[in-house]
């Protein structure tokens, strides 16, 4: 009888069988094994594995759903008897839980519940595995559900909705903007308004008192003279300085001036600035 020598991997265990019978596991390095009757039927990793699991169900409001369920799990080193003799293909195995789970939790909420309970949905399918696969000598480390796709047509209601959603929040802010620069802006035109008319009052205020003043001080200083004279003369020089402009204006520079003979200042003043309206226009 010979001995063969055979070299075991890190992170991995040997089945060491006799015959087609059991016998022990090898560790990582070194292994002397009776040749022929002996040998190394196959290795178990004690490495991490990782498995996506891709489902299909629906919610509890009829909305089809696609989640991928990602599942992190080890076999333990102290059970790899029962997981490689007990279980043949332990990802299918795996699946099959991770289907059974996710078609029992999800169609209890609607979608919108879906998305906010992904972490409970996770928990759900981890503690399913974790009872299920510790009797075949399995870890279960983590399921996390990596992604939850909605049927593309509702997927793109739902951004409408949002977008409409979004829309209409953005019309408010705009219309609410709206009327402040409008309020804001009447504000200011009264505010204008109002410092306009002040200013008018002053002016006209001003005008008077210096007519006054004029008139006061005239008919002090010339002999004769009474406030009519005065304010006849103001007059007089008022008319001619708008027969000034009314001869710069680009329409006409011809202002007939009747005459009635009564020797009325007043009066022809008057019919002066009718006759220059008239051919103003």
């Amino acid at each position: 009888m010979s001995c063969c020598i055979v070299c075991i991997s890190t992170s991995e265990v040997g089945i060491v069988e006799r015959l087609g019978k059991f016998v022990r596991l090898a560790d990582a390095g070194i292994n002397c094994f009776m040749c022929p009757l002996e040998y190394v039927a196959d290795t178990v990793s004690l490495r991490i594995q990782q498995l996506e699991v891709k489902c299909e169900t629906k919610t509890q409001d009829n909305v089809f759903v696609e989640v991928v369920v990602s599942v992190q799990y080890q076999v333990q080193k102290d059970k790899v008897f029962d997981a490689y003799y007990r279980l043949t293909r332990p990802d299918q195995q795996i699946r099959a839980y991770v289907f059974d789970t996710v078609r029992s939790v999800l169609p209890t909420m609607d979608l919108d519940q879906a998305f906010e309970s992904k972490e409970e949905v996770a928990a759900a399918v981890k503690k399913s595995l974790k009872e299920i696969m510790d009797d075949y000598g399995y870890i279960i480390i983590q399921a996390l559900i990596t992604d939850l796709t909605p049927d593309i047509k509702v997927k793109n209601a739902m951004n409408e909705i949002n977008a409409s959603r979004r829309m209409k929040d953005a019309n408010t802010e705009r219309a609410e903007a709206d009327k402040i620069q409008a309020v804001k802006a009447a504000e200011a035109d009264a505010e204008s308004k109002y410092l306009s008319g002040v200013g008018v009052a002053r002016q006209r205020k001003a005008i008077v008192d210096g007519l006054r003043d004029s008139i006061m001080e005239f008919s002090g200083n010339v002999d004769g003279a009474s406030p009519k004279d005065v304010i006849d003369l103001l007059l007089l020089t008022q008319y001619f300085d708008m027969l000034k402009d009314v001869g710069n204006h680009p329409m006409t520079n011809t202002v007939f001036l009747p005459h009635d003979g009564s020797g009325s200042s007043a009066s022809g003043v008057r019919d002066g600035v009718l006759q220059a309206q008239a051919i103003r226009r």
